[in-house]
Order: C-alpha cells, then structure tokens, then sequence
C-alpha cells in the first residue's frame, strides 16, 4: 500500500504539470479576459479597485503551479486508495483497464457531477459576499455524490446474483441518476451571472476548466496504471526465476 500511495502521488505530480499546461494557454486567457471586464466596469461606476496581493503574473505563474501540484499530489494518493479498494473487484480487469475504470469514475463523480449543478465562474462573475454558500453548496454536492455511488455500488453487488453482472450494473447506474437528479431538484439554484457578461468568455473558461479536470484524471489513470503493470509483471518474474539450490 505504501508503494501505491507514494506511486499515486508522484503519478499525481505528473499529471498536474500536463493539467498546468492546459490551464496556461485556455484557461488564463479567459480569467484575464474576466479581469479586464470586472476593471472596466468598476472604473464606469467609479469604484476604487480593489488592492492586488498578489500580482497577476505570479497568479498565473508560480501560484496556479503550486495550487495545482498540491492538488494533483492529494489526488493521486486518494486515486491509490480508491485503486487499491477496486484492484481484483472488477472481474479480470488488469492494472491498466482497473485504473482507468477508477479515474473514469472519479472524473465522474467527483468533478463532473457537481459542476453539471453549480458550473465554475470566472472571477468577474459572482457576489464575493455568497462565496462561503456557494463553496458549501458545491461540497455538499460532492459528498451527494460520493454517496450516492456507495449506494448504487451496494445495490448493483446485491441485485448481482437475481439479475447477472451486466443488468445489476446498469440498476446501480439508475440508482446514481435518480438520487443525484433528487439532489439537483432540492438544492438551491445558484446564478449569479451578469446578463452582460460575454456569453463566450463564460463559456470557454469552464470549458477550459472541464479540460483542466479532464487531462489531470486522465493523465492519473494512464499513468498509474502503467507503472502499477510494469511494476506486476517485474514482481511476477522475480517470482518465477528459479532459486538457487539450497535455498528456500
């Protein structure tokens, strides 16, 4: 276990730095687009800016680099965890297919489910004074999810033996969306977008952040589970070479 946590976390370095690469050329463009807006129209109504703490060049650079490697470190080592849980419950899957399974259903669970509710903002758009709410919303988003997936998983291993593998998967699969489409229904709504907010800047900045999650998922199940294969079949030949006699 401790092989796999540090592996993850190093897999996890990795991919952050692929996950910086996107960040840098479609997703700063659109928070600086969403900064000269927010400036421009403070200086319309005659509003004193805000101070700056820190520069935008660092921000973009030295700040966006940390924040991401910090993130991609604890990612990859709760991606080994959650691996290490599936590895041999998955049917005959290998290291590669197992790993890419879990970061597909991560990606899923913990990224893609919450932002399809409350989607992320540039920085222009949204009430500095709700940030607290909105955060709290969107964990509480996350640990529905996270949730709901124990249950659906539970329900999926008991319906196995009346329904087979692939009709019991497909039962936990509706019973996901069905407590998730519950939880979109009852928490609140959240929209605090300008009506005068460039459509398109919106739009390509969470695109550019869909994209950001996406490689950084992806780039931890590929990576993860080509190291953990290679490390196997290593471990498997020392196994089968033959002792010296003598020797136990």
């Amino acid at each position: 276990m401790r092989s796999l946590l540090v592996r993850g976390m190093l897999v996890g370095l990795a991919a952050a730095l692929l996950a910086y690469v996107v960040a840098w050329f479609a997703g700063e463009p659109q928070v600086a687009a969403a900064i000269s807006i927010e400036e421009t129209k403070a200086a319309a109504t005659g509003e004193a800016a805000e101070p700056e703490l820190v520069s935008r060049t660092v921000q973009e650079t030295i700040g966006l680099l940390t924040a991401l490697l910090v993130y991609g470190a604890a990612l990859g080592g709760f991606f080994s965890i959650a691996y290490a849980f599936a590895h041999g419950r998955l049917g005959a899957l290998g290291a590669r297919a197992t790993a890419l399974v879990v970061a597909s259903a991560g990606f899923a669970v913990v990224y893609v489910t919450p932002i399809l509710k409350y989607p992320p903002n540039p920085p222009a758009v949204g009430n500095p004074d709700t940030i607290g709410r909105r955060t709290a919303l969107y964990f509480t988003m996350i640990l529905i999810a996270l949730l709901a997936v124990a249950v659906a998983t539970y329900a999926g291993r008991a319906l196995s033996p009346r329904l087979g593998g692939w009709n019991a998967t497909l039962a936990g699969i509706v019973v996901y969306a069905v407590l998730v489409g519950v939880s979109y229904a009852l928490l609140p709504r959240v929209n605090e977008v300008s009506g005068d907010f460039p459509a398109d800047t919106l739009w390509w900045f969470r695109v550019s952040a869909f994209g950001v999650q996406f490689v950084l998922w992806a780039a931890i199940g590929l990576l993860f589970g080509g190291l953990t294969e290679r490390s196997l079949r290593r471990h498997v030949r020392t196994e089968a070479r033959p002792h010296p006699a003598g020797t136990a």
